[in-house]
């Protein structure tokens, strides 16, 4: 019941802003508006403005929405109304009320991580755990237990890492643009901090999965090797493992953190299925012990992993992230152009197949999104609502017919040869956006089934 209501609510808010630019700006160049509808099918509200005849409509399926305009091209209008027309409106005005759409839902982005930025996030402390083996963060010399004080990435300068996600961000971004990027580590707040070059121009990087982080070798912030809750029934109940337990050792190698123990973990079994039993050295309540943890194989993909049946890993240290107001909205600003851009080479990646399909995501999975950042808190949501956003402002900016960016695209050529696209090449390109669009919904609902089914 979440997800469906995190999902109906967080479309309502994104087409009301979208389609609440385009009549805004409509309503100040003098046009006539008719309609503002939010969904498609039958009304289950309306009210007409006395004022300005406008109606407005809540209908029953919030897909999307329009905004309905005075046009002479969908029906006859009065001679005294004529300048209130849609298409009788200079280049310039019809041209700022398309692009108010999109440039609603970039800054509704930008007053969103705003925010979350003012409100404040907790989020875990930019210290490192052992990276991954034979990763480019190992073959850097990255130890684990360090704390990233600066980062920058080729040719920009050193910035503050405040928080592991900030850090997480910023190594996908020069990933997917093979970019290097250096990283100052610190043992501890106030050490003189090393520096450390990571060479992600060579990893030749496709998408932002999770194997990303295992190459680059930075998967999770530093965090103690205790066990949490133990699953009934697991290897680690039967092998008289307790929560509370702090690793020390396992087969003789010393444990420094709760990622490596997880590696551990599931390197523990052979290629054809068969789990080993790895001999733990524990400390419990001040007092040392060894136990023999005979592991549990489970198939993941083509691959099989070794489990222990326990939360591995103590909760990382938090760190409150906050900004003033200007601040705030700067860096709202930053994060909305920085994931605009991401967006638009992931799509390019796409097109030129640098980048798998499989990357395209519909209403499936973006409901499932809804639901569990809802489950998450305010915070997460707002977050959520604020990539969606970011992702619609772009999605409708491309140069495709029936979107924003393909009437754009119309003005374009009318500003450059100073006459309209002729009703012919306009009935074509209608045609031809329409079946590309179609395509890619195809192909978005299809990678939702394979997600769900997989």
């Amino acid at each position: 019941m979440l997800t469906v209501v995190s999902f109906v609510v967080a479309l309502a808010i994104l087409i009301a802003v979208h389609e609440y630019g385009h009549y805004r700006v409509a309503v100040a160049c003098g046009v006539k508006v008719l309609r503002f509808s939010i969904g498609f099918g039958r009304p289950l509200w309306r009210w007409t403005s006395p004022r300005s005849g406008t109606e407005f409509v809540l209908s029953v399926l919030p897909l999307g929405g329009y905004v309905r305009m005075l046009d002479e091209r969908e029906a006859p209008v009065a001679p005294a109304e004529r300048h209130l027309a849609f298409n009788t409106q200079p280049l310039r005005a019809r041209t700022a009320i398309v692009a108010a759409g999109p440039a609603a839902n970039l800054l509704l982005a930008v007053l969103l991580y705003a925010a979350v930025a003012w409100w404040g996030v907790q989020e875990p402390e930019p210290v490192l755990s052992a990276p991954t083996p034979a990763s480019v963060a190992e073959a850097a010399g990255v130890r684990g237990g360090e704390r990233v004080v600066q980062m920058a990435v080729a040719g920009e300068a050193p910035q503050p890492v405040e928080s592991f996600e900030v850090l997480r961000w910023r190594l996908t971004r020069a990933a997917l643009g093979q970019q290097d990027a250096v990283l100052w580590l610190a043992p501890a707040p106030e050490a003189p901090a090393r520096e450390v070059r990571l060479v992600l121009s060579e990893l030749a990087v496709a998408d932002a999965d999770a194997q990303l982080f295992q190459r680059i070798g930075i998967v999770a912030p530093w965090s103690a090797p205790e066990l949490g809750e133990l699953m009934p029934g697991g290897a680690a109940e039967a092998a008289g493992l307790q929560p509370g337990d702090l690793v020390l050792s396992v087969d003789g190698r010393p444990i420094a953190d709760g990622q490596q123990l997880r590696a551990l973990i599931r390197s523990g079994v052979s290629a054809d299925g068969v789990p080993a039993t790895q001999r733990w050295q524990l400390e419990r309540q001040g007092q040392q012990l060894t136990l023999d943890v005979p592991l549990r194989a489970e198939r993941q993909g083509d691959d099989w992993v070794g489990r222990v049946g326990a939360y591995v890993g103590a909760l990382p240290a938090m760190v409150t992230v906050t900004a003033g107001p200007l601040e705030g909205v700067w860096k709202g600003a930053v994060r909305t152009w920085e994931v605009a851009v991401l967006s638009l080479e992931m799509m390019y990646k796409m097109v030129v197949g640098q980048a798998s399909l499989k990357n395209l995501s519909g209403p499936l999975t973006i409901a499932d999104y809804a639901g569990k950042s809802a489950s998450l808190g305010l915070t997460s949501y707002l977050l959520f609502l604020a990539l969606i956003s970011v992702s619609l402002g772009v999605l409708n900016l491309l140069p495709l017919p029936v979107l924003d960016g393909g009437h754009l695209m119309y003005y374009l050529w009318e500003a450059v040869t100073g006459r309209p696209v002729s009703d012919v090449w306009m009935e074509r390109l209608q045609r031809g956006g329409v079946a590309v669009l179609l395509g890619l919904m195809s192909l978005a609902m299809f990678n939702d089934i394979a997600r769900l089914l997989g």
